[in-house]
């Protein structure tokens, strides 16, 4: 069984920076495509970025250029580095992982407001 435990989120203002991180076990993490995701009240869940077991990525163009999604096979880790952040960011943000099955972590809320 695969886990998956995301932190990082919370408060932050308009301009402002997070890192994500999600930790996975029980998985071979080095062949897994690792994303993040996130859904807004109201909204569809969205990619936000993704990463081959390569290091090819991939990002929503909401984000591009603001944020940076990285893995750690040795700690089987990825993160998503989120800078200026807008208030349109805000929302649960997921992590997901992808080999023969796919799996979810529970979300992280981040909120950016003044």
């Amino acid at each position: 069984q695969v886990q998956l435990v995301e932190s990082g989120g919370g408060l932050v203002q308009p301009g402002g920076s997070l890192r994500l991180s999600c930790a996975v076990s029980g998985g071979i993490f080095s062949i897994a495509v690792m994303g993040w995701y996130r859904q807004a009240p109201g909204k569809q869940r969205e990619l936000v970025a993704s990463i081959s077991s390569g290091g090819s990525t991939n990002y929503a163009d909401s984000v591009k250029g603001r944020f940076t999604i990285s893995r750690d096979n040795a700690k089987n880790t990825v993160y998503l580095q989120m800078n200026s952040l807008k208030p349109e960011d805000t929302a649960v943000y997921y992590c997901r992982y992808a080999s023969f099955r796919e799996y979810w972590g529970q979300g992280t809320q981040v909120t950016v407001s003044s």
